[in-house]
């Protein structure tokens, strides 16, 4: 490589990796602030080495510590005489060598940034980060959150061969597993009763697949709401209200469409009153654990898309089961 890029890779990999130090870029253009815009502009057609493409020009003082940003549109509308300390923004939304990637990619959407300038801990400007940076890390961050969601690792890849995909995916598998029987359990709790009306066994699923579906349609939106922080401490009581009651809402819808379909199936009036109150009690349990449990999950500092997906379906799963089972036991007297 030559010199001056060798210099630059070396020095980026000072800092922690997927921090705002190791992807910004070290080509900028500075500016004394006593200069004038007259000054700044023949400076900047007199420099063969500018930065390809730029959006502000950065003023620092002798040192290099930061003093403020000038964005080129307003420096261009400017007469030639105005000094540059009338154009200078000292509060430019700015970013530290060390701060997360996530971090900044959320300080551009937040602020409808297209640079921002990195500055090091003792204020001094050592680099810049784009738009064109920052796509790249939100498509990365999508890209590890879907996969999460999923189960798989967030470095699994479509050219990876069987083995090495196959090794990846068998622990959360097992961890599935596990909560699998978790619900199998529950279902054995109720033996009798199933063997006595096999229209329990058969209506069962749907309510546990009910309570799942609308939990996985919360938990999309809270996973998502946490990794943008648009969901936090402030406002988290009126999100879990907020779930609760749509998911109290879903719940007494499905419950007069199940109820009617499953007594015209079975022709046992009390079935569609049985299954309607266990949809109800399984999709408000759903919307609850959607919300709460990434919420706890990013309290303890585990990642929410990676585990929240598994205790989510055990909670619909068990809850499903169980409210069903257990209304039917009282309602027909099966015990």
């Amino acid at each position: 490589m030559p010199p001056q890029e060798r210099d630059a890779l070396e020095r980026s990999l000072d800092y922690p990796e997927n921090s705002a130090g190791r992807r910004m870029q070290t080509d900028f253009i500075t500016v004394p602030p006593g200069w004038t815009v007259g000054q700044a502009i023949d400076y900047m057609r007199d420099t063969p080495d500018l930065p390809e493409r730029f959006y502000e020009i950065y003023a620092v003082d002798g040192e290099r510590h930061w003093q403020g940003a000038i964005p080129l549109d307003v420096l261009l509308r400017s007469r030639r005489p105005v000094a540059l300390a009338d154009l200078i923004d000292p509060d430019r939304h700015r970013a530290s060598v060390t701060d997360d990637l996530d971090e900044v990619a959320r300080l551009f959407g937040k602020y409808n940034l297209v640079a921002a300038p990195v500055l090091d801990a003792d204020d001094r400007l050592v680099g810049v980060i784009t738009v064109d940076d920052v796509v790249d890390v939100i498509e990365e961050e999508a890209d590890e959150e879907i996969k999460a969601l999923g189960g798989v690792t967030s470095d699994e890849e479509l050219s990876d061969n069987f083995w090495t995909i196959a090794k990846g995916r068998f622990n959360w598998l097992l961890v599935n597993l596990a909560t699998a029987f978790l619900a199998s359990f529950v279902l054995g709790l109720f033996e009798g009763q199933l063997e006595k009306m096999v229209a329990l066994a058969v209506l069962a699923p749907i309510v546990a697949s009910q309570g799942g579906n609308a939990a996985t349609q919360t938990m999309t939106v809270a996973v998502r709401a946490l990794a943008t922080r648009e969901l936090g401490a402030r406002n988290a009581l009126r999100v879990v209200f907020r779930e609760s009651l749509v998911g109290l809402v879903n719940g007494v819808a499905f419950a007069v469409i199940t109820g009617v379909a499953a007594v015209a199936w079975f022709k046992i009036p009390g079935l569609g009153i049985v299954i309607g109150l266990a949809i109800i009690c399984n999709l408000v349990a759903g919307a609850l654990g959607g919300i709460l449990i990434p919420m706890v999950l990013e309290k303890v500092r585990a990642d929410p898309a990676v585990a929240s997906g598994t205790f989510v379906t055990t909670v619909t799963d068990v809850v499903g089961f169980f409210s069903f089972l257990g209304i039917a036991t009282l309602w027909f007297g099966l015990g």
